[in-house]
């Protein structure tokens, strides 16, 4: 069985890094920049998947580094949303320039 290189994989998660960071700084959407914020996060869990597979392949510290993200990551979605429903009923916009523009 052939193994997909660590360089492929590294290339794979600095690719969907960079989407996010360009999805979250040119964005005005609420929802948008959240969903880049969450891209970004899973290209670091398969950063420490990889590392932990060919680097330290009899330890699992990679994937429970992982679990960790994506629970946080699950928690911050959640309170994220709820905001971003409190914005929405109070101001009928969920747009950043909106935002800094109304007064609470």
């Amino acid at each position: 069985m052939n193994e997909v290189p660590l360089t492929h994989i590294l290339f794979l998660s600095t690719a969907l890094f960079f989407i996010g960071m360009y999805g979250l700084f040119t964005r005005r959407n609420l929802i948008t920049m959240l969903m880049s914020i969450e891209l970004m996060l899973n290209s670091v869990n398969i950063n420490f998947v990889a590392f932990n597979k060919y680097l330290f392949p009899d330890k699992l510290d990679g994937l429970f580094f992982s679990l960790f993200i994506i629970t946080i990551a699950a928690a911050e979605a959640a309170v994220a949303i709820a905001i971003i429903i409190n914005l929405y009923r109070s101001h009928q916009s969920i747009d950043v320039d909106d935002a800094t523009e109304m007064k609470f």
